[in-house]
């Protein structure tokens, strides 16, 4: 494929919720390019872009794959993206790489909640939107009622583009507001023909909604409109390149993936209106610095997509803002601070890999091996050091401990998450040093299922995944006094230790030690065994085994031999003294407790508050976040939370979201500590 300048590239990807065709559409732009042969169908694990073995296993998109596509004089990079909000880092990179968002809705089902977020998503990105409306192969597709809850739901900027004639109750036709022509088709070639809908007046009222906000966009326009004069199809691309590119118009496509009906018309319309890739800026010395797609500009390059493994290598997927890339570069990289030497140079079709001599500006590629070079980094030329905007990899809300099925695989199953963590951020891997777990964080059950597998597919490492154990503490609700006396005779020197220590409730994180022994009952030099030994005992409390916090011990008195007496000797009597006194301070469990700040939709506030309350949460105050969204303030005991991720999924139907902070400590419920005992007795 040879190098295009950036006003002759097209960054799409392809956005929307689960199940609504994004693949399918993909396969019928790249056959309708020629890039393909043959038309792929996902349910047979074909496809360009789901190509690893999880998505032809599970038959839906886990990551988000590149394809490009020679069109008309215009290279286009489509990328399409996962719909599951289990792999929302697939289409947050997408995002990051593109300058259009191509969202795909079902016209029998309508608008989804992924639908919803990825408009929101791109338009914080200022990028160009597109509403695709799919299935119009299906006898229950309505495309009119779809566009009707569009326009409700984002306003007026949504504009038709290709709309089906429906005559008879079925799609005779789309017509194309653009040429002003219909189109009838045999899979996907079109031919001209009549346009005679069964509704003309709703046929009539589309064209006119067409026609203001193309003429909207421009002075000209708009008096060539209203002075009755007919728009050209050039003044129309021209309103409409205005109007896409600013965000004023959202057009609408109908069409049908399966068939490959009318796929042709968006593709013609991604290069003729769609923006090419121009400008955007990066933070240069703390202050913003616009850099041009020129590829004779300073290097900007951001990874926006990592692949590792341990078969092909590390594969870093780019894009190249400014200036350009060839095998021979040395760049710079911002987040390591390091130079990077690159290597073997490829544009990727799925997961085919092209030999390229180099990337210009506005253009995407890849590079093999290069170790340094990870998802979120920004290169650049030494001369120049710029940060460019990394992916918002979202934030990771379910966790799991992950068990070795093999004993003495944890060193590898660290190595192999850390591998995978690599590819996607969004997962989370880490050793928990208070309950000795490895846990694995990710968006939610699928991401840690595919996890796993892929785990024992590409690192041959079998693991299973439990619930993580929860860090309790143990602390004491009373003031007592212990004698902890150690002695033994065994020949020679023997060992004798004897102290008298007071122990009660402070406010501290481990042990607050002190003394006041008087006339020399225990000598100072046995001091410091003291402090240690129990020290050491508070690392297992004496209820379930979890560390002790909050005790004030103060040795008081005692008494030594002058031969027999140790470090050793003191020390095993402040053990003695500790497991005396603490089982009589009234012990007890204390419970992390988390602040928990969770995003939803007003008309399920309650809910949410609902199920806060049934996990023993207390909900500190509401916020409204705009957009018809609450923050809702509160504090939950971590034990309670590990379903919290999957019940704002379902309550909100995926439109919530949430996080959490550790907030303190806190006495745990009797009926529960009594559970958390019999546990740590089973263990």
């Amino acid at each position: 494929m040879k190098n295009y300048e950036a006003k002759n590239i097209r960054n799409v990807t392809i956005a929307g919720h689960a199940s609504k065709g994004k693949t399918t559409l993909t396969e019928a732009l790249l056959y309708i390019a020629g890039a393909t042969e043959r038309f792929g169908k996902v349910a047979e694990g074909n496809t360009v872009t789901d190509y690893d073995a999880e998505e032809k296993k599970r038959t839906l998109s886990t990551s988000s794959a590149v394809a490009p596509v020679e069109y008309k004089g215009k290279k286009i990079n489509f990328i399409d993206t996962p719909g599951l909000f289990d792999f929302a880092e697939g289409m947050a990179e997408g995002i990051r790489a593109a300058e259009t968002a191509i969202i795909v809705s079902s016209a029998r089902s309508g608008i989804a909640v992924g639908d919803e977020k990825a408009f929101k998503i791109a338009g914080s990105r200022n990028m160009a939107r597109i509403f695709v409306t799919t299935k119009m192969e299906d006898e229950r597709a309505d495309f009119y009622k779809v566009f009707n809850e569009m326009v409700a739901k984002f306003g007026t900027m949504v504009c038709p583009i290709v709309v089906p004639v429906i005559t008879g109750g079925h799609v005779a036709a789309y017509y194309n507001m653009v040429d002003g022509k219909a189109y009838s088709y045999n899979g996907i070639k079109g031919t001209p023909a009549e346009a005679v809908p069964d509704d003309p007046g709703r046929f009539e009222a589309i064209q006119e909604v067409f026609n203001e906000a193309v003429a909207g966009t421009d002075e000209e326009l708009m008096e060539k409109y209203f002075s009755g004069e007919e728009l050209t199809k050039e003044d129309k691309i021209k309103g409409l390149q205005v109007g896409v590119a600013d965000g004023s118009i959202i057009p609408v496509f109908a069409l049908s993936g399966i068939t490959g009906e009318a796929c042709d018309l968006l593709e013609d319309f991604i290069a003729e209106v769609c923006p090419a890739p121009s400008s955007e800026y990066a933070i240069c010395n703390g202050e913003p610095l616009e850099l041009t797609a020129d590829p004779n500009g300073p290097l900007a390059a951001v990874c926006f997509k990592t692949v590792a493994d341990p078969f092909i290598g590390k594969l870093s997927f780019f894009k190249v803002i400014s200036g350009k890339i060839t095998p021979s570069t040395v760049p710079y990289n911002t987040n390591t601070g390091k130079e990077e030497k690159m290597g073997k140079l490829v544009t990727m079709f799925g997961a085919k890999q092209l030999d390229c001599s180099e990337i210009p500006a506005g253009d995407i590629g890849a590079v093999v091996k290069l170790s340094g070079f990870n998802t979120g980094d920004t290169l650049c030329a030494q001369s120049k050091i710029v940060k460019l905007d990394p992916v918002a990899t979202p934030n990771p809300t379910y966790a799991m401990a992950v068990k070795a099925v093999k004993k003495g695989d944890e060193e590898k199953i660290a190595n192999g998450l850390s591998r995978l963590s690599e590819e996607d951020p969004s997962i989370c891997f880490f050793t928990n040093n208070e309950t000795h777990q490895q846990i694995l964080k990710g968006m939610g059950e699928q991401q840690l299922d595919v996890c796993i597998s892929r785990l024992k597919s590409k690192f041959g490492i079998d693991v299973v995944l439990a619930a993580p154990k929860v860090a309790y503490r143990e602390t004491i609700t009373m003031k007592v006094s212990a004698q902890g006396r150690h002695k033994k005779q065994s020949g020679g020197h023997g060992q004798f230790g004897d102290v008298w220590i007071e122990f009660e409730p402070y406010d501290c994180d481990r042990l607050e030690f002190a003394e006041r022994v008087v006339g020399g009952a225990v000598p100072k030099n046995f001091f410091p065994a003291v402090e240690k030994g129990l020290n050491e005992c508070m690392e297992r409390g004496v209820l379930a085994g979890y560390p002790m916090v909050g005790v004030k011990a103060t040795l008081y008195d005692g008494s030594y031999h002058p031969v027999d007496s140790s470090e050793m000797s003191f020390k095993m009597a402040a053990s003695i003294a500790y497991k005396e006194g603490i089982s009589k301070a009234m012990p007890i469990i204390l419970e992390p407790v988390l602040t928990v700040k969770a995003l939803c939709n007003d008309d399920v506030m309650g809910d949410i508050i609902g199920d806060i309350n049934k996990r023993r949460g207390r909900v500190l105050g509401m916020t409204p976040a705009g957009s018809g969204m609450q923050e809702i303030m509160a504090e939950v005991p971590e034990a309670e939370l590990a379903s919290f991720s999957t019940a704002i999924r379902q309550i909100t139907q995926g439109r919530g979201s949430f996080e959490t902070d550790f907030a303190r400590y806190e006495r745990c419920p009797d009926h529960i500590a009594q559970k958390i005992i019999a546990e740590s007795k089973e263990d």
